[in-house]
């Protein structure tokens, strides 16, 4: 196995276009760090032939996911309204969700990760995460920064208060797509945790409201090569980044070769990382036992004598919030295994389709 930190670590660190959206991640440094990837790979390649091994090899070589560059643009946002000595004027300072629910709320926010400090004045939380209301050992509200979305808990489980957040998360236009914790309640304008299969059985917390943000293009003619995603915590504007529910970010490279597969085969199905390791396993005739429900499956369309399965594609759409915005998730299903293509407000995120396929609520 070889894991190569390129070209993710790269894009992420880039500074061809710092704090501005062109190039993105499809500068020159970005390019080098592909290039030192294949690099990479053809070492290994030749290797395999030097040893005799590249006949009898299959070689698999799959991304994470998607990327993505940052923006920090907001009209709506009180953060950027703020001067902060790390954030240009007018740009999105590390944790302005937490900054802005703090504010739009009325409560005190509190730094968990510089000595739990008042966070007031012209000052943000130091890595973007925030503790809002209460105090450090019983906050009514946490946010973990994440990126392209962001995690919000609610420790008491107050509906009441959740109905506060969504409310003035829909005024925010850097939000798209909002899902909630089917306990705290049905929210117009929202869908629930369960549609995007993160109410599950995980020994973690289970986020209260999962916020996606806003994604969109840079008009390059290939959307999903050259997205822009509006991201809280460290990232500065024209860095790279992912965790957003884009297509860009969710359709990430995949591609296999060797004697176990087809030749010169495009797999047109929805395939996941979650079904490599199944079709590995089926590929060495190894037997395991499932833990839980997320199993992928076997890959046999792209094996010698398989057939293309079946696929359907499908939305799930919410109903509108007062100002109409409406939470929209596209789906494939392969059987029973479901795959996400993007998720959020029409117009707000990448890729999002509910028009080219029949809907459901």
């Amino acid at each position: 196995m070889f894991w190569s930190p390129d070209p993710d670590g790269t894009q992420h660190i880039q500074g061809d276009s710092f704090l501005t959206l062109a190039p993105g991640i499809n500068g020159p440094t970005s390019l080098a760090a592909i290039r030192n990837a294949d690099d990479a790979l053809g070492r290994i390649r030749a290797a395999l032939t030097e040893l005799g091994l590249a006949e009898s090899t299959d070689i698999i070589v799959t991304a994470d996911h998607g990327f993505a560059t940052v923006s920090k643009a907001s009209s709506t946002s009180v953060a950027a309204q703020g001067r902060f000595d790390d954030a240009p004027a007018g740009h999105l300072p590390k944790g302005f969700l937490a900054f802005d629910l703090a504010k739009l709320l009325g409560m005190p926010l509190i730094d968990p990760d510089n000595n739990y400090g008042s966070v007031a004045g012209g000052a943000h939380s130091l890595n973007g995460n925030g503790l809002i209301g209460g105090d450090k050992d019983h906050p009514k509200i946490v946010v973990a920064a994440n990126n392209g979305s962001d995690l919000i808990y609610i420790p008491d489980g107050d509906t009441r208060l959740a109905g506060r957040v969504v409310a003035a998360l829909l005024t925010q236009d850097y939000v798209s797509g909002l899902f909630v914790d089917d306990r705290l309640g049905k929210f117009p304008g929202t869908l629930s945790l369960a549609d995007i299969n993160l109410d599950g059985a995980a020994v973690t917390p289970k986020p209260s409201i999962v916020v996606n943000f806003r994604s969109f293009d840079t008009v390059c003619g290939e959307p999903v090569r050259c997205p822009v995603v509006v991201a809280d915590a460290t990232f500065q504007q024209g860095q790279g980044t992912h965790g957003s529910f884009s297509r860009a970010e969710t359709w990430n490279f995949m591609a296999l070769a060797g004697p176990d597969f087809k030749s010169g085969f495009i797999d047109t199905a929805p395939v996941s990382n979650a079904d490599l390791g199944r079709t590995v396993a089926a590929i060495m005739g190894l037997e395991f036992k499932d833990k839980g429900a997320l199993t992928g499956r076997v890959l046999t369309e792209a094996m010698p004598g398989g057939v293309m399965p079946d696929v359907k594609g499908w939305s799930i759409v919410s109903e509108p919030a007062e100002n109409g915005l409406r939470t929209v998730l596209d789906l494939q299903a392969v059987g029973t295994t479901r795959y996400f293509d993007a998720g959020g407000f029409d117009g707000r995120t990448l890729g999002l389709s509910q028009t080219s396929m029949p809907t459901r609520r």
